[in-house]
């Protein structure tokens, strides 16, 4: 394993913006460009929010573990939970597309993780069975000179 920089929050949304100012300095500090951290903050305070509002019942006391591991090139950040779980199916990205779809055809649940594959080049969703939910999002280094 990669060393990484862990965090571990209350599953309270007042926390949130720790794991975001955490995730700006690493991913600095890795070279990601002012955009791609944009899209990190948003996946993984997404990734936080759903351990938050779906974890716990109400006034259970819970944590919210996040790891982030930079590397040559990419940056993997795990987002973990003990609490309950829910069914995930993986499916393939086009399936999860809402373009030539109603606003009807839309079920609010699932778009958080669709957020999520929008804005990270691979997310991973591992539910244990009612026993918590680890979710990997990873996102490449592009450079300027890259993207031409």
């Amino acid at each position: 394993m990669s060393p990484y920089i862990g965090l571990s929050i209350p599953a309270q949304a007042e926390y949130l913006d720790i794991v975001r100012l955490t995730l700006y300095g690493v991913a600095t500090k890795a070279g990601f460009s002012f955009e791609d951290i944009e899209d990190m903050k948003v996946a993984v305070a997404e990734a936080c929010n759903n351990a938050i509002l779906h974890a716990y019942a109400e006034g259970e006391p819970g944590i919210v573990e996040i790891q982030f591991e930079p590397s040559e090139g990419y940056m993997k950040i795990t987002v973990k939970d003990e609490g309950d779980s829910f069914h995930y199916v993986q499916t393939a990205p086009e399936e999860l597309t809402l373009h030539h779809k109603s606003i009807q055809e839309a079920s609010v649940g699932g778009l958080g993780l669709f957020l999520m594959q929008a804005l990270m080049d691979d997310v991973q969703v591992f539910a244990r069975g009612g026993q918590g939910t680890k979710v990997i999002l990873t996102k490449q280094v592009y450079r300027k000179e890259e993207i031409v």
